[in-house]
């Protein structure tokens, strides 16, 4: 059977329920008001298209005889920005008819890219609207850097302060982003179409760092509420594709992000500081990690401290990025509350990956995460917790690579507590199990290792497990432990070790069943 995630004006998402990481047991095909749509489908989350408004819906698959009823939701009127003069024809610049035709829809109506590509420079969204791009349509990115308007780190509003740029944790002055919404609120954006940052044909990627103003995301969403993207495939980013900051109530359903595999700092997803963030049925294949969950540096922790709180992850596929799903290493509002599960990893260098250090400060506090039901097929190393993080300018100072206790503990020390990694299966690992490695003076309170396996690739070639300080490289290794308070290793097996199983330092608890 399968249950209803979303459903607009125009499209609806389904899930199957059941274990199955990420695809579904066999193909099947989609049956819509007893029609058989074309194609099949393998996965556990599917989805509908080209419905009409306010239209009752009975959908069933051939996979079983289960059927579900469902109805789209009205809408108060439909503004096609080719009726309002743009061409599409992916060299006029439609930027005025995309945005006038978003400036004048009314609440609850719907704006139509239809098929073509359409040029422009950045867009912003509103409030009580659905941005629908049709199969065929992209929302292609002005390729000349000169055409974003910088976008100041801080405002001040009565004598508050008010971030409206960030960059890696901090509040810096950024390029605007292709779509942008700010304080806004029940925006959805839905179709088969393609948001296209163009950065390939740009001068983005070439000078990726030190710059003095960040480079634009694909989307960013500032202090927004009850935000859906649905089927929408993101490409060729500038930077991070999607970047929700301090928002709340995020859906992404049956969503696609695409970079190539060199283009620098293209992380797929990063919710920073936000509360309740669904992401499901979603495919990645980037040039960085995946899906980053971040919740600021130091000052962004001080002064908000709002964590990441009340996110989902399930029934997705990571692919080629740094890492799968990684926690920080921007993580000084603290972690919490978060569910990862019946995931597929495929080809990234690291799998689930936590990284902090020294200097995230004391609300940096990441605690009662579980991964469970994953399944790993050519991931260098699943399994990574990295308190020695070499980021941000201080990077490689002492203070943040010194083995030797860091005492008193001060406001600058973060938390990592328990951890708990559970029906993991790895297949074709290269350099080791897992890294856990943390700090002298505030180990980890406890990592919790239960039904997972993990087999090497026979041809595996050394490499380093964690972006660290004097780490070597590893090949074909079990799991490193160092500076973690209760171990439990329970039904963990290993096929192709070549070095130890278990190479374990400074833990108080080591229990294995």
């Amino acid at each position: 059977m399968f249950e209803k995630l979303f459903v607009s004006s125009t499209s609806a998402c389904f899930e199957f329920k059941n274990k199955n990481p990420y695809y579904n047991t066999r193909s099947y095909k989609i049956i819509l008001n007893g029609k058989e749509l074309e194609g099949e489908h393998n996965t556990n989350v599917f989805s509908l298209f080209n419905l009409s408004p306010a239209t009752e819906y009975t959908v069933k698959t051939s996979f079983d005889g289960f059927s579900l009823k469902f109805k789209t939701l009205s809408e108060t009127g439909v503004i096609s920005v080719k009726s309002l003069g743009a061409k599409g024809n992916g060299v006029s610049d439609d930027t005025f008819f995309v945005q006038q035709a978003v400036n004048i829809c009314p609440k609850g109506g719907r704006v139509v890219l239809e098929e073509g590509n359409y040029l422009v420079r950045p867009i912003t969204l509103k409030s009580d609207i659905t941005l629908e791009l049709k199969k065929g349509a992209c929302l292609l990115g002005d390729p000349v850097e000169e055409h974003y308007p910088v976008v100041p780190a801080r405002i001040y509003l009565d004598g508050r302060e008010e971030v409206t740029a960030s960059w890696e944790g901090d509040p810096f002055d950024c390029y605007q982003s292709l779509v942008s919404a700010y304080r806004q609120k029940n925006i959805k954006v839905v179709g088969e179409g393609v948001i296209n940052g163009n950065a390939d044909n740009s001068t983005w990627w070439e000078t990726p760092k030190g710059r003095k103003i960040a480079r634009p995301r694909l989307v960013f969403l500032n202090k927004c509420e009850n935000v859906v993207f649905h089927g929408i495939t993101g490409t060729n980013s500038a930077a991070w594709n999607f970047h929700p900051f301090f928002s709340e109530n995020l859906g992404f359903y049956d969503i696609k992000i695409k970079c190539p595999a060199n283009a620098p700092n293209t992380d797929g997803l990063d919710p920073e500081s936000c509360d309740g963030v669904n992401i499901v049925g979603c495919s990645f294949s980037v040039g960085d990690d995946c899906c980053a969950i971040k919740s600021g540096k130091l000052y962004m922790g001080k002064t908000y401290n709002t964590p990441a709180n009340n996110h989902t992850l399930r029934n997705n596929l990571f692919q080629d990025g740094h890492g799968a799903i990684t926690l920080g290493s921007e993580m000084s509002g603290g972690v919490k509350n978060l569910t990862v599960g019946q995931c597929l990893f495929c080809r990234t260098d690291r799998g689930l990956r936590i990284k902090s250090r020294r200097g995230r400060g004391k609300n940096g506090v990441i605690d009662g995460v579980c991964f469970e039901n994953i399944k790993m097929e050519n991931v260098i190393t699943p399994l990574v917790i990295n308190m020695y993080y070499f980021c941000d300018p201080d990077g490689f100072t002492e203070y943040v690579r010194s083995r030797n206790p860091q005492t008193p503990v001060d406001d600058g020390t973060p938390y990592l507590g328990r951890f708990a990694f559970r029906d993991i299966e790895c297949t074709d690992c290269e350099c080791m199990a897992g890294y856990f490695d943390g700090l002298v003076e505030r180990p980890i309170k406890e990592v919790i290792i239960e039904n997972v396996t993990f087999g090497f690739k026979k041809d595996a070639k050394p490499f380093k497990p964690a972006m660290l300080e004097n780490v070597r490289e590893y090949c074909k290794e079990g799991l490193y432990v160092d500076n973690v308070e209760r171990l439990v290793l329970k039904n963990v097996k290993f096929d192709g070790v070549n070095g130890e199983k278990l190479i374990i330092k400074n833990c108080a608890a080591v229990v294995e069943e």
